[in-house]
């Protein structure tokens, strides 16, 4: 993306055409427009920041001063102006200026003859997640989108941040690059100040270098860690993923690690992180397998989204909706890599990789939207259906996440094939990031994601992409495993028969929470948050819910249930579970082409 050579030419651009509408007696006191930032939280306990903007040579009559409504890696309109309070607009002199809201997150100040003013406003911060802001007694935390406004129609415009922590809080830590002055910092547009979250306090910071490039952890709150043994690790992991593409981007890196009671996600940056993880989850083996796979994830985004990119991820419109049909590779293949990062690293064996793939495989076969929703489509569709699940979205949908991962696997194979072990999925990312984030300075169109899988594999995978990545038809796991000397097996999930329906205790009262698509409660008419009255006669409780789940296939069964205060009747009838457990094995004595496409596949790319 390049965004300082960006912004100094928007820069200089601006300077020019300012200097050309001026008499030529008036040219040489043309001025390149300034903005600068100051972040205070003076009462962190009532969870407001409070922002000021210095704008300086805007020689219009208005500007007019924009919040985003989204959060770049986050794919939901999240309305953040609902949370702008007290926006005024002032002389540098503090004369009061004119402002008129024109829409739900803009605001147009009115400043003739007056080039530099000052807007400030509050922002309520109380939401602690990795796509939001949030600020209290113990710590502030914040993405630009969600508390930084920036002039319309200078968004490519540097800017200085200056930050004023409260009192007692001695910590400030952000990937934006450090300006003189305490807490000051420098952004080269408001896509990197938006891109680069912060976190203040008294946190702790934890610091290692990969490949020259330091590193740093700011740990909020208490946890369990070993804190060598995890800046070990996270180099580890690190490293690794810089070998998939080979290509370093980086001048620095921060880890924003949030130690909540309960927490899980996160969300990429430009160069840097924020991750939310359970305190205690480091305590146990596959607690801490999993924080590894979530840093592993939202690091390998510093090629694969923040860098490597679909056309329509940037520059962002925060206006609006950003569509793209392609977040099973911006999402679905980082999380494929994110464990194969691992396995790579050292920290799971190769038969706990395909135990973890395995149960993928069956995650995804046995959702009924698989059938339903394509991978393509789930992408386009994030905006209005991946972020607002509904008890219907196991039926309807399919994750881009967890389809894109298989989707990866099973090109990353493919490509092996094809080149007798001598290329694979790491190839293709080699040359997306050369020929488009590089080169041409772009993300890349479907099409050109297509071309550049064939570019690496020497031959086209149209029909793969037409029927299992635009389409739903089953992906052909068992040939692509083949490949590698592995076979897939299948058998039932459940040798007891189902319902297809699933029951919650709330409160003493036993509630439908879902329903599957097909299956006998869909067909009989039990809905979700129908409360179960009487199971065959008799007053239900946990214990005989749990009996009831496991009735044997042909089983009548006869519920009494309570819907809208009336009480109806439904006759259901055990069937066969049509969900099955998928197993990947090896077989006994692999060729030596399938060795060599295994080894290329899971092997270090050292």
């Amino acid at each position: 993306m390049l965004k300082n050579s960006k912004s100094f030419f928007c820069q200089a651009t601006l300077a020019v055409l300012l200097a050309s509408a001026l008499p030529a007696a008036a040219t040489a006191t043309a001025v390149v427009p300034t903005l600068r930032y100051t972040l205070a939280m003076p009462a962190p306990q009532t969870h407001y920041f409070e922002v000021k903007m210095d704008l300086g040579g805007f020689p219009a009559e208005y500007t007019d001063v924009k919040i985003p409504v989204w959060a770049p890696g986050s794919y939901l309109v999240r309305e953040f102006a609902k949370n702008v309070e007290g926006f005024q607009a002032r002389t540098t002199g503090g004369q009061a200026l004119a402002v008129e809201k024109l829409n739900k997150n803009t605001w147009r100040v009115r400043h003739p003859k007056q080039a530099d003013f000052q807007v400030s406003y509050k922002v309520y911060a109380y939401e602690l997640t990795v796509r939001t802001s949030f600020v209290d007694a113990d710590h502030g935390y914040l993405n630009g989108t969600s508390v930084f406004m920036y002039p319309a129609d200078n968004k490519m415009l540097g800017s200085t941040v200056v930050v004023e922590p409260a009192a007692g809080w001695t910590k400030v830590s952000t990937a934006l690059k450090p300006a003189p002055g305490k807490f000051t910092y420098k952004a080269a547009s408001y896509d990197e100040l938006a891109d680069s979250p912060i976190e203040i306090g008294n946190h702790k910071v934890l610091e290692f270098s990969v490949n020259g490039t330091p590193h740093q952890v700011a740990m909020y709150g208490t946890y369990t860690a070993d804190d060598t043994k995890l800046t070990a690790d996270l180099k580890k992991v690190c490293e690794e993923a810089h070998r998939v593409v080979g290509q370093n981007p980086l001048d620095r890196y921060l880890f924003i690690v949030h130690n909540l009671e309960r927490g899980g996600g996160g969300l990429e940056h430009l160069n840097s992180t924020t991750l939310e993880v359970s305190r205690t989850t480091y305590g146990t083996e596959a607690g801490y397998q999993s924080f590894l796979d979530l840093a592993a994830h939202e690091y390998f985004h510093l090629w694969n989204v923040k860098r490597i990119r679909p056309v329509a991820l940037g520059p962002f419109n925060y206006d609006q909706e950003n569509y793209t049909n392609m977040l099973w590779v911006s999402e679905g293949m980082t999380s494929y890599y994110a464990r194969l990062i691992n396995k790579r690293a050292g920290f799971i064996s190769q038969e706990t990789y395909l135990a973890k793939l395995s149960n993928a495989i069956t995650q995804v076969e046995n959702t009924p939207g698989n059938r339903v929703q394509s991978a393509a489509e789930s992408s386009f569709d994030a905006w209005i259906k991946g972020y607002r699940q509904n008890e219907n979205s196991s039926n309807s949908e399919i994750s881009y996440y967890s389809k894109g991962d298989l989707i990866g696997a099973m090109l990353d194979l493919n490509i092996a094939e094809a080149t007798k072990g001598e290329k694979h999925l790491d190839d293709v990312f080699r040359f997306l990031y050369d020929t488009y984030y590089k080169k041409a300075n772009r993300g890349f169109t479907d099409k050109e994601f297509q071309d550049a899988v064939a570019t690496v594999a020497g031959r086209r995978y149209d029909d793969f992409f037409q029927t299992s990545v635009y389409g739903t038809k089953t992906l052909d796991y068992a040939t692509a495993l083949g490949y590698a000397g592995l076979t897939l097996s299948v058998a039932p999930l459940n040798e007891n028969g189902t319902l297809g329906a699933s029951f919650a205790n709330r409160a003493g009262r036993i509630v439908v929470v879902g329903v599957k698509r097909d299956g006998a409660a869909w067909n009989s008419g039990l809905n979700v948050n129908d409360e179960v009255l009487l199971v065959n006669g008799t007053a239900p409780n946990e214990e005989s819910i749990k009996q009831l789940l496991g009735s044997p296939v042909g089983t009548d069964v006869k519920l009494q249930v309570r819907r809208d205060g009336l009480t109806r009747d439904i006759a259901l009838k055990a069937v066969a579970d049509p969900d099955r457990k998928y197993t990947i094995q090896p077989v006994a004595s692999p060729s030596a082409a399938q060795q060599r496409v295994l080894a290329r596949w899971l092997g270090s790319t050292k």
